[in-house]
């Protein structure tokens, strides 16, 4: 059982392979994590998933493009690869979820992130990529009778079609809930749209769909 002083060490490395792109070291540090006994969950959320939040900063802020992004994510991957089956799972299912990014737009890193933090966290997650045509969610949720839908817009010409889909979505499932997320969307987009959510990052993003989901199991109690 690693220290709180080693798992502290391994949470700053990681944190910095991400954000500066070392690869190898990514790996090799994931690696002495799971040799040390270190908590594989919080080396995910607290090092991959806080080295990330950090990219996105640097990204919106023009410190990185597209190139240097993509490195950090084929870091945080190279990780993740390793921790991922070492994370133990609390007891107690978890939930299902849509993911996809709106049509039109081809941003997908943030969608990426989400995917392998809920996956990490042991959720069930149909990823329908990027440049998704509205009534692909409303089928897969159908489909799947997933718990939530997320929905992800960069810009705001791909964002104002979630105006239309939510509706779609909630005349076909009333229950279902909508997270909705990218760099144009506000809590006022979340009143307007009829969403149910938003988060500015993927950890809180958890956070909120483990809040929905108890709300919906405790409703299915209820009822």
């Amino acid at each position: 059982m690693a220290t709180a002083e080693k798992e502290k060490e391994l949470i700053a490395g990681l944190r910095d392979a991400v954000i500066n792109y070392k690869i190898a070291d990514a790996k090799k540090l994931a690696e002495e994590a799971i040799k040390e006994g270190a908590d594989a969950y919080k080396m995910t959320m607290e090092g991959l998933a806080g080295g990330m939040e950090t990219v996105s900063e640097k990204f919106d802020n023009h410190e990185y493009f597209v190139p240097e992004t993509l490195l950090c994510a084929k870091a945080l991957y190279g990780a993740l690869d390793v921790l991922k089956p070492h994370i133990k799972s609390d007891s107690g299912s978890k939930g299902q979820v849509v993911l996809g990014v709106m049509l039109g737009d081809v941003h997908d890193l943030g969608k990426n992130l989400i995917k392998a933090i809920f996956e990490s966290a042991g959720w069930t997650v149909h990823d329908l990529g990027r440049d998704v045509p509205l009534k692909s969610f409303v089928e897969e949720q159908l489909r799947t009778d997933s718990d939530i839908v997320m929905l992800s817009a960069m810009m705001t010409t791909s964002m104002v079609g979630m105006k239309k889909l939510i509706p779609m979505i909630k005349e076909k499932n009333p229950n279902v809930k909508i997270m909705i997320g990218g760099a144009p969307i506000s809590e006022k987009t979340v009143d307007d749209y009829g969403a149910d959510t938003t988060a500015d990052n993927a950890p809180n993003a958890l956070r909120e769909a483990m809040n929905m989901l108890e709300s919906l199991r405790k409703g299915m109690v209820s009822a």
